[in-house]
């Protein structure tokens, strides 16, 4: 009994406290984007099924197919020694693997974590249902479901355990190299396993036969379409609600961990046993749950990030506690438990695929989140339907019923007037792999203050006045007295000719400030910001109006700034501007040491770096602070109450090798004074950010 629960425990723990830390090392790579995490969840669901697949053959009849098992785990030993001898860990890929620029990353991730983890991750999914069939066979009059609860309390610690202790305290090289070790162990106990499985066998096949003479009820398409469906929807809630949460804030593992914890909680307590799920009190909690998402969703922009995490993981649980409990009611024969769970992953691998390939296609916004609940409704009211037939408690499935059809249709209702405020009120609305994009019209028919903005999730990226009078003045976060018009209308090399860099190109609105002989170069990694900013669709002029050389660089601007550095030196910027957000989510990868050293090797020696820090749920000034005095750099805080409708209230920081830069009579005297500021925050490094720290 301890070998089962020791390795069922081992290779949960590890098959969660990998998927973090590698996401974490490729996260700077692909963008920083929240899609990122959600492609490498994707890849480990597929992965999973595959796994399962693998571990229904592997506990079938057959002599040779522990031998099999063997020599893959001897395989994957053997190639972790070969990429721990290139790599700084068997697990964690060197910089020389970074890809080349996509505007659809999928493939590039996918290939990726293949070649860095996939066979490790591969063996250590087909444990858990494999470790429960052999004990099925030793233990035949036992269930082996709640090793499942075991294998999901492991995962959780394994999650759990990543941001509060692994990441604050291991670079990732180290990480890496914990792990692989704990995999060796891993693979001893699968392959004591194996063996023992192997010697075995024969002799256990009579035995066997008679203790599962009898499998229950006849397995049907209903069971198995249930099984994959009540998956496939708990799947697609956990994507998007992480979605939701990181693309407003930050991409970071504390984010990602939060909603997987939840939904493997919902495992924990639906497989412990019956007691753990009541249909009539999850009904309420459900309908509860539902509501708050749906007022939460309509108030996106205004509400607490801590308010909207709150009304998102209740909802996550309960809606999993729904298709998990419901799922377990459903559980078929211990027998057939490894074709059970095989279905289960195929649903968490399906709704992983719907999110990443099929969402961005189909749906021109977020939807999939009410969309999700709706559905969940749904499968609520056919499992009640089919349970409670069965056993024929009519005035019960009376009841239920009107309730559950009712939520159905406030579900589906709140769905529709979602999806219609979203169609309604934009002049243009798309989305890709970075997110939703939107063009919409201010204040229609007023004719000064009458402009086309556009909206990232929830936040407004720039706008441009329609009238001829204000069209090519700078508006939003870029005019006059913010931190980056201040940071170019006072440098020196202003009308001689200046280089501009700008991270994050939004409309362009920064281009306005161009003069003849100016050279503004954006980088840009959303491919449909970049087709707008130009022209399409004729909302923006910014970039084609300006009378400086205007340069896009498409793709992520740390991978461009590398390339360049390598390829052909230094930029020499004048200034630097570092205005690059998603919805309101900043990508750690570009405010951290290893970044804005690569910034100060393309800026000029009397150059300007110029940071715009303003953010809903977020105080960056501190983060900053301490990237300025590890680099030695003289700065200023620079908070612009702004003058609406032109401008918004923006906050910058303005940075320099050389103080005299910024003892400009026109930057100091929209300075905020600092004097004693010391910064709280620990330096922001590849290897370590603490973003809970600095929550509004």
């Amino acid at each position: 009994m301890a070998y089962f629960l020791s390795s069922i425990f081992l290779s949960a723990f590890l098959l969660f406290q990998i998927q973090p830390m590698i996401a974490r090392t490729i996260l700077p790579w692909f963008g920083g984007t929240s899609a990122v995490w959600s492609t490498v969840q994707m890849f480990f669901q597929v992965l999973l099924t595959g796994g399962y697949a693998y571990a229904n053959w592997l506990s079938g009849k057959g002599r040779r197919r522990e031998i099999v098992h063997l020599v893959l785990l001897g395989v994957s030993l053997g190639l972790m020694l070969v990429l721990g001898l290139a790599w700084k860990s068997p697990i964690t890929p060197d910089a020389s693997w970074k890809p080349v620029q996509s505007g659809f990353p999928v493939w590039d991730i996918c290939k990726l974590l293949l070649i860095s983890v996939g066979l490790p991750y591969f063996l250590i999914s087909t444990n858990s249902p494999l470790m429960q069939a052999w004990f099925h066979r030793n233990f035949p009059k036992r269930t082996a479901y709640r090793l499942y609860a075991l294998s999901n309390v492991g995962s959780l610690l394994g999650l759990v355990t990543y941001p509060v202790l692994v990441e604050p305290y291991l670079t990732l090289a180290w990480q890496g190299k914990i792990w692989s070790l704990m995999y060796l162990a891993y693979a001893g106990l699968a392959g004591y396993g194996a063996v023992r499985s192997l010697l075995k066998k024969k002799s256990s096949e009579p035995e066997l036969a008679r203790s599962e003479a009898d499998l229950g009820p006849k397995l049907t398409a209903r069971d198995y379409s249930l099984w994959i469906i009540l998956a496939a929807t708990a799947s697609i809630l956990l994507l998007a609600t992480t979605s939701q949460i990181t693309q407003e804030v930050a991409v970071i593992p504390f984010l990602w961990v939060l909603p997987l914890t939840i939904y493997l909680l919902s495992f924990i307590l639906a497989f412990s046993g019956e007691r753990w799920y009541s249909r009539q009190v999850y009904l309420v909690i459900f309908l509860v749950a539902t509501l708050l998402v749906g007022w939460a969703l309509g108030r996106a922009d205004s509400l607490s990030i801590s308010v909207q995490i709150g009304i998102y993981s209740l909802g996550l649980f309960a809606a999993c506690m729904v298709c998990h409990g419901e799922l377990y009611r459903l559980r078929p024969h211990p027998a057939h438990l490894t074709r059970f769970y095989l279905l289960v992953s195929v649903g968490g691998a399906l709704g992983g695929i719907f999110i990443n390939f099929a969402a961005p296609f189909i749906f021109k916004g977020y939807w999939e989140l009410p969309l999700g609940y709706t559905v969940c409704w749904i499968l609520f009211l056919a499992v009640t339907f089919i349970t409670i037939i069965s056993v024929r408690r009519r005035l019960v499935f009376i009841m239920n019923s009107v309730m559950l059809l009712s939520m159905v249709l406030v579900s589906a209702a709140r769905s529709f007037q979602q999806i219609q405020a979203d169609l309604g009120n934009d002049l243009f609305i798309k989305r890709n792999y970075y997110g939703v994009i939107r063009v919409r019209e201010l204040d229609a028919g007023t004719p000064l203050t009458e402009r086309y903005a556009l909206v990232h999730g929830v936040t407004i990226h720039g706008y441009q006045f329609l009238s001829a009078l204000k069209s090519d003045i700078p508006t939003a976060y870029y005019g006059e007295t913010s931190g980056g018009g201040l940071a170019i209308l006072n440098d020196p090399h202003r009308g001689l000719g200046m280089r501009v860099g700008i991270l994050g190109l939004g409309i362009g609105t920064l281009a306005s400030y161009g003069q003849v002989g100016d050279v503004y170069k954006f980088y840009e990694i959303n491919p449909l910001v970049i087709d707008l900013a130009k022209g399409s669709g004729g909302y923006f002029s910014y970039v084609s109006g300006s009378r400086a050389q205007i340069e896009i660089v498409p793709g992520d601007a740390r991978l461009s700034l590398e390339n360049e550095l390598a390829a052909s030196g230094s930029q020499n910027f004048d200034v630097l501007i570092l205005d690059v957000f998603s919805s309101d989510s900043i990508p750690m990868h570009l405010l951290d040491a290893e970044a804005f050293d690569l910034y100060l090797k393309h800026l000029g020696a009397d150059g300007i770096l110029a940071v715009n820090i303003s953010n809903r749920h977020l105080n960056l000034v501190p983060v900053v602070w301490t990237l300025a005095d590890n680099l030695g750099l003289s700065r200023v805080l620079i908070s612009d109450p702004g003058s609406l409708p032109d401008t918004f209230p923006s906050l910058w920081m303005l940075m320099s090798r050389d103080p005299s830069l910024l003892d400009a009579a026109g930057i100091l005297s929209h300075a905020t004074p600092m004097n004693g500021y010391v910064s709280p925050v620990k330096l922001w490094t590849d290897d370590f950010s603490n973003l809970i720290q600095i929550l509004k």
